[in-house]
């Protein structure tokens, strides 16, 4: 009888192996967290009480569910549906809200790029405010996608500038103004440096996050060269009437604490053509 071939073998293999780099990681940014003898003793209580419950009961917390959770590209479209009403669920519990969770997937034959004119900016961060709304960002603290660096006219020299710049109005006299975010690279550093595979860049050129999957280690922030990566180091505060329930798995919806985000070339409109 014909065996398997090894690309066989090394397509099954492949989820396992993704699913352990991510446990290795989970273990060593551990071991890097300076802790005493309780505090280790109280984290070992609660996660023997966490599985305990979860085999006692028959089932899972939710935060067991996401622990466990495939990789986004081993995900089925079941799979998706069960991960999907589990965070529209979520949401509302927590925001009072309904929202619906969308996957545009790349669209084939498409490369998506962006254009700024910096003769036309006047750094009235305009673009960073709409940003914020369209895309449920964390009001307090803050985190925003879009940085507008206020540069000396006739330079570039992005030390001597600055992007906590204030006056009564804008453009201020010899100054010049550069947004900046995520430039979804063709080769992105930031790709490279996560251990766990949480971002990855998609055929349509868009560079993404599995906010389920990343471990909150930041190589990603430390590789990216433009500073275009946030982390949440506290739970996102966004107000119930300003979240927008037109949310992406891979995009806008409501990220928790301890991960990385980032510009995501507003997926869930740009994919569907808006």
């Amino acid at each position: 009888m014909p065996g398997k071939s090894i690309s066989d073998e090394s397509t099954q293999k492949r989820p396992q192996a993704r699913a352990l780099r991510r446990v290795e990681a989970e273990v060593e940014t551990a071991l890097k967290t300076p802790i005493d003898r309780r505090g280790f003793l109280k984290r070992l209580g609660a996660a023997g009480a966490t599985a305990t419950a979860a085999v006692a009961t028959g089932g899972c917390t939710t935060s067991w569910d996401t622990f466990f959770q495939k990789h986004y590209k081993e995900m089925t479209d079941e799979d998706k549906e069960r991960v999907f009403a589990r965070i529209e669920k979520e949401a509302e519990k927590r925001f009072g809200r309904r929202v619906t969770v969308s996957d545009p997937g790349p669209l084939d034959g498409v490369s998506f790029a962006f254009c700024i004119s910096l003769s036309l900016c006047n750094g009235n961060r305009k673009c960073v405010h709409a940003c914020v709304e369209e895309n449920n960002q964390s009001r307090n603290p803050a985190i925003q996608y879009i940085k507008v660096v206020e540069l000396d006219r006739g330079t570039l020299n992005l030390e001597k500038g600055t992007a906590y710049y204030e006056g009564d109005s804008v453009p201020a006299a010899d100054k010049v103004y550069l947004p900046m975010q995520c430039n979804q690279c063709d080769n992105p550093p930031c790709v490279k440096a996560c251990p766990v595979e949480a971002t990855w860049k998609e055929k349509d050129g868009i560079v993404v996050i599995d906010y389920d999957w990343c471990i909150g280690c930041r190589y990603c922030m430390a590789a990216c060269p433009y500073e275009a990566r946030r982390f949440n180091y506290r739970e996102p505060q966004v107000p119930r009437a300003d979240i927008n329930p037109n949310q992406g798995y891979l995009s806008n919806r409501v990220r928790p604490k301890g991960v990385v985000e980032k510009c995501h070339f507003c997926l869930h409109r740009t994919r569907n053509g808006h």
